[in-house]
């Protein structure tokens, strides 16, 4: 168990370094285009460069963000509910989400997969973009991994109790 969680934590951390990368890279693509828009010509595909760096940020982002527990949750029902009742609704949570995820990631890969056996290029810039999809569905798979950490966290909790 405590190298499932280790590599986990590696390739969250490993995943949110390059998403702090993409953030920087787009953010400056955005500066860029706004500042040569004034002096000379816009960055040509910029909207759509700022579109594929943003979802690699967000997607290498998400399985960092659920091992930290920064994701927002509404408890507005739950907080009514008897505190024993909690460990089985968080179990329910962590099974759907981690299916949810997993078949998120999986059908996002099978259309990077298409992308690419097509040869379909971006519209502006005709620039090939299955990478970031491919990117996008590790993401995915990253916060499946730890959505099915957190549940068998949660079982491991209550055997050792």
């Amino acid at each position: 168990m405590k190298y499932i969680i280790k590599f986990n934590s590696y390739l969250n951390r490993f995943l949110s370094f390059f998403s702090g990368i993409a953030v920087l890279i787009l953010t400056g693509i955005a500066a860029g285009n706004m500042l040569l828009r004034i002096v000379y010509v816009p960055i040509n595909g910029s909207y759509e460069l700022i579109g594929f760096f943003g979802a690699v940020a967000t997607g290498f982002a998400l399985g960092y963000t659920q091992m930290r527990k920064d994701h927002i949750i509404v408890t507005i029902f739950t907080d009514n509910f008897p505190k024993k009742l909690t460990p089985f609704l968080d179990s329910i949570n962590y099974i759907v989400n981690t299916f949810f995820f997993t078949l998120v990631a999986w059908q996002t890969y099978k259309w990077g997969l298409k992308i690419q056996r097509t040869g379909e290029l971006s519209e502006t810039l005709k620039i090939i973009f299955y990478p970031f999809v491919y990117c996008l569905a590790l993401g995915f798979a990253a916060l499946a991994l730890t959505l099915f950490i957190d549940l068998l966290r949660l079982f491991y909790k209550e055997k050792k109790a």
